[in-house]
């Protein structure tokens, strides 16, 4: 071996152990680490933050994804859907506002804006011929729902927390802003 294989053997052998001694320390320093995070969570694991969550999200989909057999299942399922019914009666979205432009950014720009699910995008080109159906038509499509060749619009463009009034000024807004 030459003098020049052992300087080579002997670099190379000291960045070894300094990786070796690098990953230690990395590992030692994660262990650290996952004992802060766990000591902070609940008794399943998760972390208060992350329970409110999903307490947040197993409420809104209480009335739709509870388990019903059976008659009394109907009646329950009823009931629950009821509740909902009566819950979202009560809430009236966007603070009541009556301004079709809020609304429209907070809920109907969603699929209008990109044409998503077919639904048409704010161009003229893609509202004549519902426009010329006349303004109670638009309205009615847009409280009840629609189904065309085109897409699907929910009732209440999916939040059945708005009004008739707020959807009426919704749509006045969109056919407002193509003209």
């Amino acid at each position: 071996m030459t003098k020049h294989d052992a300087t080579f053997l002997r670099h190379f052998s000291m960045i070894i152990a300094g990786l070796m001694v690098f990953t230690v320390f990395l590992i030692l320093f994660a262990s650290h680490l996952y004992a802060g995070f766990t000591a902070r969570e609940g008794a399943d694991g998760t972390s208060p933050r992350e329970a409110a969550r999903i307490a947040k999200v197993d409420e809104r989909i209480k009335p739709v994804g509870a388990v019903y057999a059976g008659e009394t299942g109907r009646a329950a399922m009823l009931a629950a859907a009821e509740a909902a019914r009566a819950a979202a009666a009560s809430k009236v979205a966007y603070g009541g506002t009556l301004d079709g432009s809020v609304i429209y950014g907070n809920l109907c720009g969603a699929c209008h804006t990109a044409g998503v699910g077919g639904a048409p995008k704010m161009e003229m080109a893609a509202w004549s011929g519902r426009i010329s159906q006349g303004m109670e038509t638009l309205v009615k499509h847009a409280t009840e729902g629609f189904q065309g060749d085109a897409g699907i619009m929910p009732a209440r463009g999916g939040n059945p927390s708005l009004t008739d009034e707020q959807i009426a000024a919704t749509v006045q807004y969109m056919v407002d802003s193509m003209q």
